[in-house]
Protein backbone atom coordinates (compact mmCIF):
# COMPACT_ATOMS: atom_id res chain seq x y z
CA UNK A 1 0.00 0.00 0.00
CA UNK A 2 1.67 3.52 -1.09
CA UNK A 3 1.31 6.21 1.52
CA UNK A 4 -1.05 8.36 -0.57
CA UNK A 5 -3.32 4.89 -0.36
CA UNK A 6 -2.44 5.08 2.98
CA UNK A 7 -3.74 8.02 4.05
CA UNK A 8 -6.56 8.03 1.82
CA UNK A 9 -8.04 4.63 3.40
CA UNK A 10 -7.20 7.01 6.55
CA UNK A 11 -9.50 9.64 6.05
CA UNK A 12 -12.03 7.75 4.74
CA UNK A 13 -12.34 5.53 7.66
CA UNK A 14 -12.21 8.67 9.79
CA UNK A 15 -15.49 10.16 8.38
CA UNK A 16 -17.10 6.57 8.48
CA UNK A 17 -16.56 6.28 12.37
CA UNK A 18 -17.66 10.29 12.46
CA UNK A 19 -21.06 9.20 10.62
CA UNK A 20 -21.44 5.60 13.04
CA UNK A 21 -21.07 7.79 16.08
CA UNK A 22 -23.70 10.35 14.61
CA UNK A 23 -26.36 7.10 13.85
CA UNK A 24 -25.84 5.59 17.36
CA UNK A 25 -27.48 8.95 18.92
CA UNK A 26 -30.55 8.37 16.41
CA UNK A 27 -33.54 7.10 18.09
CA UNK A 28 -34.22 4.53 15.28
CA UNK A 29 -30.72 3.28 16.25
CA UNK A 30 -31.48 3.06 19.63
CA UNK A 31 -34.90 1.44 19.55
CA UNK A 32 -33.35 -1.44 17.57
CA UNK A 33 -31.26 -3.43 20.08
CA UNK A 34 -29.62 -5.29 17.66
CA UNK A 35 -28.37 -2.56 14.72
CA UNK A 36 -27.15 -0.60 18.11
CA UNK A 37 -24.99 -3.55 18.84
CA UNK A 38 -23.94 -4.29 15.20
CA UNK A 39 -22.91 -0.83 14.81
CA UNK A 40 -21.00 -0.24 18.20
CA UNK A 41 -18.93 -3.79 17.35
CA UNK A 42 -17.58 -1.51 14.43
CA UNK A 43 -17.59 1.48 16.05
CA UNK A 44 -15.50 -0.31 18.56
CA UNK A 45 -13.32 -1.68 15.61
CA UNK A 46 -12.34 1.09 14.54
CA UNK A 47 -11.65 3.57 17.79
CA UNK A 48 -8.17 2.15 17.57
CA UNK A 49 -7.20 3.05 14.24
CA UNK A 50 -9.17 6.32 13.85
CA UNK A 51 -7.84 7.87 17.72
CA UNK A 52 -4.11 6.99 16.21
CA UNK A 53 -5.13 8.89 13.02
CA UNK A 54 -6.32 11.82 14.69
CA UNK A 55 -2.86 12.01 16.85
CA UNK A 56 -0.68 11.78 13.75
CA UNK A 57 -3.06 14.87 12.21
CA UNK A 58 -2.47 16.96 15.48
CA UNK A 59 0.93 16.03 15.16
CA UNK A 60 0.70 17.36 11.64
CA UNK A 61 -0.51 20.26 12.50
CA UNK A 62 2.10 21.29 15.17
CA UNK A 63 4.75 20.58 13.02
CA UNK A 64 3.10 23.10 10.06
CA UNK A 65 2.95 25.41 13.00
CA UNK A 66 6.56 25.11 13.98
CA UNK A 67 7.58 25.60 10.55
CA UNK A 68 5.54 28.79 9.78
CA UNK A 69 7.14 30.22 13.42
CA UNK A 70 10.30 29.45 12.69
CA UNK A 71 10.19 31.62 9.10
CA UNK A 72 8.75 34.43 10.98
CA UNK A 73 10.69 34.32 14.83
CA UNK A 74 14.03 36.02 15.52
CA UNK A 75 13.83 36.09 18.99
CA UNK A 76 16.63 33.43 19.95
CA UNK A 77 14.80 31.46 23.46
CA UNK A 78 11.53 31.56 21.27
CA UNK A 79 13.08 30.00 18.62
CA UNK A 80 14.86 27.46 20.32
CA UNK A 81 10.91 26.46 21.98
CA UNK A 82 9.96 26.25 18.43
CA UNK A 83 12.55 23.83 17.42
CA UNK A 84 11.74 21.61 20.35
CA UNK A 85 8.26 21.31 18.88
CA UNK A 86 9.44 21.30 15.05
CA UNK A 87 11.38 18.06 16.38
CA UNK A 88 9.18 16.80 18.96
CA UNK A 89 6.50 16.70 15.96
CA UNK A 90 8.43 15.30 13.13
CA UNK A 91 9.37 12.25 15.88
CA UNK A 92 5.93 11.97 16.44
CA UNK A 93 4.97 11.96 12.83
CA UNK A 94 7.29 8.70 12.25
CA UNK A 95 5.98 7.09 15.06
CA UNK A 96 2.53 7.10 14.74
CA UNK A 97 3.13 6.65 10.66
CA UNK A 98 4.34 3.16 11.54
CA UNK A 99 1.83 2.53 14.13
CA UNK A 100 -1.02 2.72 11.47
CA UNK A 101 0.83 0.79 9.27
CA UNK A 102 0.02 -1.99 11.49
CA UNK A 103 -2.89 -1.00 12.27
CA UNK A 104 -4.37 -0.91 8.52
CA UNK A 105 -2.70 -4.51 8.62
CA UNK A 106 -5.21 -7.18 7.52
CA UNK A 107 -6.82 -8.44 10.83
CA UNK A 108 -7.45 -12.22 11.70
CA UNK A 109 -11.22 -12.87 11.76
CA UNK A 110 -10.35 -14.77 14.44
CA UNK A 111 -8.31 -12.85 16.53
CA UNK A 112 -11.26 -11.88 19.21
CA UNK A 113 -12.91 -15.34 19.36
CA UNK A 114 -12.23 -17.31 22.69
CA UNK A 115 -10.34 -20.47 21.91
CA UNK A 116 -10.56 -24.51 22.24
CA UNK A 117 -6.88 -25.12 23.19
CA UNK A 118 -5.72 -29.27 23.00
CA UNK A 119 -2.26 -30.54 24.27
CA UNK A 120 -1.61 -33.92 23.42
CA UNK A 121 1.86 -35.95 24.72
CA UNK A 122 3.76 -36.81 21.46
CA UNK A 123 7.05 -38.88 21.95
CA UNK A 124 8.90 -39.47 25.06
CA UNK A 125 6.13 -41.33 26.87
CA UNK A 126 5.78 -40.91 30.33
CA UNK A 127 7.96 -38.15 30.25
CA UNK A 128 6.10 -36.59 27.32
CA UNK A 129 2.53 -36.99 29.35
CA UNK A 130 4.38 -34.74 32.25
CA UNK A 131 5.60 -32.52 29.75
CA UNK A 132 2.54 -31.78 28.39
CA UNK A 133 1.25 -31.55 31.82
CA UNK A 134 3.89 -28.69 32.15
CA UNK A 135 2.49 -27.20 29.47
CA UNK A 136 -1.35 -27.21 30.73
CA UNK A 137 -0.65 -25.79 33.81
CA UNK A 138 1.55 -22.65 31.69
CA UNK A 139 -1.55 -21.95 29.71
CA UNK A 140 -3.99 -22.00 32.97
CA UNK A 141 -1.71 -19.46 34.78
CA UNK A 142 -1.30 -17.27 31.56
CA UNK A 143 -4.92 -17.13 31.26
CA UNK A 144 -5.34 -16.54 35.13
CA UNK A 145 -3.06 -13.77 34.45
CA UNK A 146 -5.26 -12.25 31.61
CA UNK A 147 -8.50 -12.31 33.40
CA UNK A 148 -9.75 -15.12 30.88
CA UNK A 149 -11.96 -18.17 32.33
CA UNK A 150 -10.70 -21.89 31.84
CA UNK A 151 -13.31 -24.83 31.64
CA UNK A 152 -11.43 -28.13 31.59
CA UNK A 153 -13.55 -29.95 28.51
CA UNK A 154 -11.66 -33.40 28.29
CA UNK A 155 -8.88 -34.54 30.38
CA UNK A 156 -6.76 -38.20 30.13
CA UNK A 157 -4.44 -38.62 32.48
CA UNK A 158 -1.64 -41.00 33.69
CA UNK A 159 -0.90 -42.79 36.79
CA UNK A 160 2.23 -40.47 37.55
CA UNK A 161 0.14 -37.19 36.98
CA UNK A 162 0.80 -36.76 33.61
CA UNK A 163 -1.60 -35.94 30.41
CA UNK A 164 -1.51 -37.45 27.35
CA UNK A 165 -3.96 -35.67 25.90
CA UNK A 166 -6.44 -32.52 27.33
CA UNK A 167 -8.57 -30.39 25.90
CA UNK A 168 -9.65 -27.40 27.57
CA UNK A 169 -12.02 -23.82 26.48
CA UNK A 170 -9.77 -20.49 27.20
CA UNK A 171 -12.32 -17.72 26.94
CA UNK A 172 -12.05 -13.98 26.72
CA UNK A 173 -11.72 -11.48 24.15
CA UNK A 174 -8.67 -11.74 22.39
CA UNK A 175 -7.64 -15.25 23.44
CA UNK A 176 -6.77 -16.27 20.17
CA UNK A 177 -5.32 -13.26 19.08
CA UNK A 178 -2.35 -14.65 21.48
CA UNK A 179 -2.60 -17.89 21.89
CA UNK A 180 -2.66 -18.71 18.06
CA UNK A 181 1.31 -18.44 18.48
CA UNK A 182 1.40 -21.42 20.59
CA UNK A 183 0.44 -23.78 17.94
CA UNK A 184 2.68 -26.41 16.83
CA UNK A 185 5.35 -29.12 18.32
CA UNK A 186 6.99 -28.48 22.06
CA UNK A 187 9.75 -30.05 22.89
CA UNK A 188 11.42 -30.59 26.59
CA UNK A 189 14.93 -31.54 27.19
CA UNK A 190 15.42 -32.35 30.94
CA UNK A 191 16.73 -35.42 33.20
CA UNK A 192 13.93 -37.22 34.55
CA UNK A 193 13.43 -38.30 37.75
CA UNK A 194 13.74 -41.87 36.90
CA UNK A 195 17.05 -41.71 35.47
CA UNK A 196 19.39 -42.40 37.55
CA UNK A 197 22.51 -41.67 35.30
CA UNK A 198 21.33 -38.05 35.07
CA UNK A 199 21.31 -38.67 31.18
CA UNK A 200 19.05 -35.59 29.65
CA UNK A 201 15.74 -37.53 27.53
CA UNK A 202 14.62 -35.22 25.01
CA UNK A 203 10.63 -35.65 24.03
CA UNK A 204 7.51 -33.55 22.69
CA UNK A 205 3.99 -32.28 23.09
CA UNK A 206 2.10 -30.72 20.48
CA UNK A 207 -0.34 -27.80 20.75
CA UNK A 208 -3.54 -27.17 18.50
CA UNK A 209 -5.38 -23.98 18.67
CA UNK A 210 -8.51 -23.85 17.50
CA UNK A 211 -11.11 -20.51 17.68
CA UNK A 212 -13.97 -21.16 19.23
CA UNK A 213 -17.57 -21.30 17.18
CA UNK A 214 -20.35 -19.06 17.82
CA UNK A 215 -23.88 -21.09 17.61
CA UNK A 216 -24.90 -18.90 14.80
CA UNK A 217 -22.39 -20.15 12.54
CA UNK A 218 -22.97 -23.76 12.34
CA UNK A 219 -26.12 -25.72 11.39
CA UNK A 220 -25.65 -28.86 12.79
CA UNK A 221 -28.56 -31.69 12.22
CA UNK A 222 -29.34 -33.97 15.36
CA UNK A 223 -29.68 -37.37 12.74
CA UNK A 224 -25.93 -36.61 11.47
CA UNK A 225 -24.86 -37.11 15.75
CA UNK A 226 -23.90 -40.36 16.89
CA UNK A 227 -24.41 -39.99 20.66
CA UNK A 228 -22.66 -43.02 22.56
CA UNK A 229 -22.81 -42.72 26.67
CA UNK A 230 -20.11 -44.98 28.85
CA UNK A 231 -18.89 -45.08 32.06
CA UNK A 232 -15.45 -42.86 32.83
CA UNK A 233 -12.34 -44.15 34.20
CA UNK A 234 -9.28 -42.30 35.40
CA UNK A 235 -5.79 -42.70 36.17
CA UNK A 236 -5.21 -45.52 38.82
CA UNK A 237 -9.33 -45.22 39.35
CA UNK A 238 -9.65 -42.27 40.46
CA UNK A 239 -13.08 -40.25 39.42
CA UNK A 240 -14.41 -43.46 38.49
CA UNK A 241 -18.34 -43.15 37.21
CA UNK A 242 -20.28 -45.82 38.54
CA UNK A 243 -23.05 -44.45 36.28
CA UNK A 244 -22.62 -44.05 32.30
CA UNK A 245 -22.28 -39.94 32.53
CA UNK A 246 -19.11 -39.88 30.03
CA UNK A 247 -20.02 -39.05 26.32
CA UNK A 248 -18.94 -39.65 22.80
CA UNK A 249 -20.28 -38.03 20.28
CA UNK A 250 -19.35 -38.81 16.37
CA UNK A 251 -20.32 -36.20 13.32
CA UNK A 252 -21.57 -38.55 10.74
CA UNK A 253 -20.77 -36.46 8.02
CA UNK A 254 -17.47 -35.85 8.35
CA UNK A 255 -16.20 -38.59 11.29
CA UNK A 256 -15.10 -36.38 13.57
CA UNK A 257 -15.16 -37.90 16.91
CA UNK A 258 -15.20 -35.62 20.60
CA UNK A 259 -14.96 -37.51 23.87
CA UNK A 260 -15.81 -35.30 27.04
CA UNK A 261 -15.63 -37.38 30.82
CA UNK A 262 -14.55 -34.66 32.75
CA UNK A 263 -18.00 -33.89 34.70
CA UNK A 264 -19.79 -36.42 36.71
CA UNK A 265 -23.63 -34.77 34.54
CA UNK A 266 -24.11 -36.75 31.49
CA UNK A 267 -25.76 -33.28 30.49
CA UNK A 268 -22.69 -31.27 30.81
CA UNK A 269 -20.32 -33.89 29.40
CA UNK A 270 -22.53 -33.75 26.61
CA UNK A 271 -22.58 -29.94 26.37
CA UNK A 272 -18.77 -29.40 26.57
CA UNK A 273 -18.72 -32.58 23.92
CA UNK A 274 -20.56 -30.08 21.80
CA UNK A 275 -18.39 -26.77 22.09
CA UNK A 276 -14.93 -29.30 20.97
CA UNK A 277 -17.04 -30.23 17.84
CA UNK A 278 -18.72 -27.15 16.84
CA UNK A 279 -15.27 -25.50 17.11
CA UNK A 280 -13.70 -28.15 15.02
CA UNK A 281 -16.31 -28.44 12.19
CA UNK A 282 -15.49 -24.42 12.29
CA UNK A 283 -11.79 -25.17 12.04
CA UNK A 284 -12.81 -27.59 8.92
CA UNK A 285 -15.40 -25.78 7.09
CA UNK A 286 -12.72 -22.21 7.44
CA UNK A 287 -10.47 -24.98 5.71
CA UNK A 288 -12.28 -25.70 3.16
CA UNK A 289 -12.77 -22.36 2.34
CA UNK A 290 -9.27 -21.80 2.24
CA UNK A 291 -6.83 -24.32 1.30
CA UNK A 292 -4.02 -22.36 2.85
CA UNK A 293 -5.77 -22.28 6.42
CA UNK A 294 -6.20 -26.39 5.82
CA UNK A 295 -2.65 -26.36 5.29
CA UNK A 296 -1.59 -24.49 8.37
CA UNK A 297 -3.88 -26.58 10.53
CA UNK A 298 -2.18 -30.12 9.33
CA UNK A 299 1.37 -27.92 10.11
CA UNK A 300 0.12 -27.12 13.86
CA UNK A 301 -0.16 -31.06 14.99
CA UNK A 302 3.08 -32.44 12.48
CA UNK A 303 3.56 -35.57 13.75
CA UNK A 304 4.46 -34.98 16.96
CA UNK A 305 8.21 -36.16 16.18
CA UNK A 306 11.81 -34.75 17.71
CA UNK A 307 12.80 -32.39 14.54
CA UNK A 308 9.15 -30.87 14.46
CA UNK A 309 9.26 -28.27 16.75
CA UNK A 310 8.82 -24.80 17.44
CA UNK A 311 10.30 -24.23 20.48
CA UNK A 312 12.38 -26.05 23.23
CA UNK A 313 12.10 -25.99 26.50
CA UNK A 314 15.60 -27.03 28.18
CA UNK A 315 15.52 -27.37 32.22
CA UNK A 316 19.10 -27.88 32.71
CA UNK A 317 20.45 -24.33 31.20
CA UNK A 318 16.51 -22.85 32.32
CA UNK A 319 16.58 -21.95 28.59
CA UNK A 320 13.53 -21.52 26.47
CA UNK A 321 14.03 -21.41 22.28
CA UNK A 322 11.79 -20.45 20.13
CA UNK A 323 12.82 -21.77 17.07
CA UNK A 324 10.64 -19.43 14.60
CA UNK A 325 12.47 -16.26 15.18
CA UNK A 326 15.35 -16.97 16.86
CA UNK A 327 14.35 -15.96 20.36
CA UNK A 328 16.32 -17.26 23.12
CA UNK A 329 15.07 -16.30 27.30
CA UNK A 330 16.77 -17.95 29.94
CA UNK A 331 14.08 -17.73 32.11
CA UNK A 332 12.53 -20.95 31.60
CA UNK A 333 11.16 -21.10 35.08
CA UNK A 334 9.49 -17.83 35.02
CA UNK A 335 7.80 -18.88 31.79
CA UNK A 336 6.72 -21.99 32.63
CA UNK A 337 5.12 -20.21 35.56
CA UNK A 338 2.59 -18.43 33.07
CA UNK A 339 5.00 -15.59 32.18
CA UNK A 340 4.43 -15.87 28.20
CA UNK A 341 3.75 -12.26 27.58
CA UNK A 342 7.62 -11.55 26.45
CA UNK A 343 7.40 -14.36 23.75
CA UNK A 344 4.57 -13.68 22.36
CA UNK A 345 5.15 -10.15 21.77
CA UNK A 346 8.25 -10.99 20.56
CA UNK A 347 5.90 -13.74 18.04
CA UNK A 348 3.10 -11.20 17.31
CA UNK A 349 5.96 -8.33 16.67
CA UNK A 350 7.62 -10.86 14.06
CA UNK A 351 4.05 -11.55 12.76
CA UNK A 352 3.35 -7.65 11.72
CA UNK A 353 7.01 -7.05 10.38
CA UNK A 354 6.37 -10.03 7.80
CA UNK A 355 2.66 -8.70 6.75
CA UNK A 356 4.33 -5.49 6.68
CA UNK A 357 7.24 -6.76 4.03
CA UNK A 358 4.28 -8.47 2.23
CA UNK A 359 2.07 -5.36 1.72
CA UNK A 360 5.59 -3.28 1.15
CA UNK A 361 6.15 -6.03 -2.04
CA UNK A 362 2.14 -5.60 -3.47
Amino acid sequence: MTVLAMFDKLKALNEKYAEISERLSQPETLNDPALYRNLMKEYSSLTPIVEKYREYLAAEKSLSEAEELRRSESDRDFLEMINEQYSSAKEDISRLSEELKILLLPKDPNDNRSVILEIRAGAGGEEAALFAHSLMRMYTLYADSKRWKVEILNLNETELGGVKEAEFSVEGAGAFSRLKYERGVHRVQRVPETESQGRIQTSTATVAVLPEAENAELDIDDKDLKIDVFRASGAGGQHINKTESAVRITHLPTGLVVECQDERSQQKNRDRAMKVLCSRLLEKKQAELDAAYASERRSQIGTGDRSERIRTYNFPENRLSDHRIGLTLYKLDSVLNGNLDEVIDALATADQAAKLAAEGQE
